[in-house]
C-alpha cells in the first residue's frame, strides 16, 4: 500500500493478490485472471481486464491500482541497444537497457538506486546508495520493456547487471524473481536470469539456500587480494579467498558453471602474470571466465587495453582449461554499456574511482 492508501497490485504476488480478491468478496481463482491481465497482457487499467466482473473491476479500482515506471528518456544506440531512463513514484530516476540478439533478447535490469559498492571502474558507483528499489520497481522495469517492445509473448532473458548490487537489496531481488518466474505471469525460469554481485559472502550463502536459483556472476576483477581491494574497496570486509569458497560450495547443477566477470583495465590488471594468478585462484571451481575490456568513459580513471593484450590474457586463461568469453560491448555510444549507468543528480558524490585511481 502506498502513502495515498492505494494497494499496488505489481507488489503482490499471486498469494497476495489472492487474498486481496477474497477480502473484496470475491473468489480466489480471479487473482489468476487478474495476474495474467498485469504480466501476460501487460495491462494496468481494470476497464481492460474484460473477463472479470464489473463488480470486481469497480472494487479494484477504488482500493488498487497497477503501477509501472514512467519512461523519461529512451536512446537508441548504432548497434541496436536501448537505453531507458525511468522515472519512479517519488521522482527517482534508474536506467534499464534492452540488448537484442545476444542471442536472445536480453533486458539488464536495476535492482537499486545508485550503488553503495564504489568500484573504481563504474560510473553507477559515483551516485553511491540512494535506496532500494522494491520488488515492484524491479519487476516494473521487466514489465514495461516487454510491453514497450512487444515482447510479452517471447523469450527473454534477464540480468540483474543494472544500476546496484542485487545481493544488497536482498529480499526484494528474490521476491522480484520469484514473481516474474510466476506460472500465471511471465514464466520467466531461473536459468533465464543472471544475477551479478561483488561477493557478498554471507548473502551468497543465503541465495544457495534458495528454491529458485538464477545464474550466479561474481565480479571478481582481480588475482590478487591488494588488487582487488583496489578495484572494489567494498569487499574488504570478504576477502577474495572467503568469496571463492562461497563459490565452492554454492549448489550448481550439471553443466552449469559459475561466471566470473573480470574487467580488464589497461595496466592494472591485465598482465600475463595477472592471467596465470586468475587461474590459481579459480582452481577448484566450476568457473567460466567473462573477460570484459573497460568501457571508458569521462570520469573513470583507466583506459581500455587493446585487443592484442586482451587477446593474450584469454589464450593464457583457455590453454590451462578455463572456458573464456570476451563480451562485445554494447549500447556505448548511448552510455548504455556495463560500468556506464549513471543518472546524475541523485545524491552524487565524489568518485571512488578519483579516490582509489593513486592506490592503483
Amino acid at each position: 500500500m502506498n502513502s495515498s492508501g492505494v494497494v499496488d497490485l505489481a507488489a503482490l504476488d499471486l498469494g497476495e493478490l489472492e487474498d486481496l480478491v477474497e477480502s473484496l468478496g470475491h473468489k480466489r481463482f480471479h487473482a489468476k485472471q487478474l495476474y495474467r491481465w498485469i504480466w501476460k497482457r501487460g495491462v494496468t487499467a481494470f476497464a481492460e481486464m474484460t473477463n472479470l466482473s464489473r463488480e470486481l473491476r469497480e472494487a479494484l479500482a477504488a482500493v488498487a491500482a497497477v503501477s509501472l515506471p514512467e519512461v523519461i528518456k529512451r536512446d537508441v544506440s548504432e548497434d541496436g541497444t536501448q537505453k531507458f531512463v525511468l522515472r519512479m513514484a517519488d521522482g527517482k530516476l534508474i536506467e534499464s537497457v534492452f540488448i537484442p540478439d545476444t542471442p536472445a533478447q536480453t533486458f539488464c535490469v536495476s535492482t537499486q538506486v545508485g550503488c553503495a559498492m564504489g568500484c573504481a571502474f563504474c560510473l553507477t558507483g559515483k551516485m553511491g546508495l540512494v535506496r532500494n528499489l522494491s520488488a515492484a520497481e524491479i519487476t516494473g522495469q521487466v514489465r514495461l520493456l516487454a510491453r514497450t517492445l512487444d515482447l510479452l509473448d517471447q523469450s527473454f532473458n534477464i540480468v540483474l547487471m543494472g544500476m546496484g548490487e542485487p545481493l544488497h537489496n536482498y529480499d526484494a531481488t528474490m521476491k522480484a524473481l520469484r514473481m516474474l518466474n510466476e506460472k500465471e505471469g511471465l514464466a520467466l525460469h531461473p536459468k533465464r536470469v543472471t544475477l551479478s554481485t561483488v561477493g557478498l559472502v554471507p548473502m551468497i550463502d543465503r541465495l544457495a539456500g534458495e528454491a529458485l536459483m538464477p545464474n550466479l556472476a561474481v565480479s571478481l576483477h582481480a588475482a590478487s587480494e591488494g588488487q582487488r581491494a583496489a578495484i572494489v574497496p567494498s569487499t574488504k570486509k570478504y576477502s577474495m579467498q572467503d568469496v571463492i569458497d562461497a563459490c565452492k560450495r554454492f549448489p550448481l547443477a550439471k553443466r552449469r558453471r559459475i561466471m566470473f566477470e573480470y574487467v580488464m583495465l589497461a595496466g592494472v590488471n591485465d598482465a600475463p602474470e595477472d592471467a596465470r594468478r586468475l587461474v590459481k585462484v579459480l582452481s577448484g571451481v566450476k568457473a567460466k571466465v567473462n573477460l570484459l575490456p573497460l568501457n571508458a568513459a569521462p570520469g573513470i580513471p583507466f583506459e581500455r587495453p587493446s585487443d592484442e593484450r586482451v587477446n593474450a590474457f584469454a589464450k593464457i586463461l583457455v590453454d590451462r582449461g578455463l572456458m573464456v568469453s570476451v563480451r562485445k560491448s554494447r549500447g556505448r555510444d548511448i552510455r548504455a554499456a556495463c560500468g556506464q549507468l549513471i543518472v546524475e543528480g541523485q545524491g552524487t558524490r565524489k568518485s571512488t574511482a578519483q579516490k582509489l585511481a593513486a592506490a592503483l
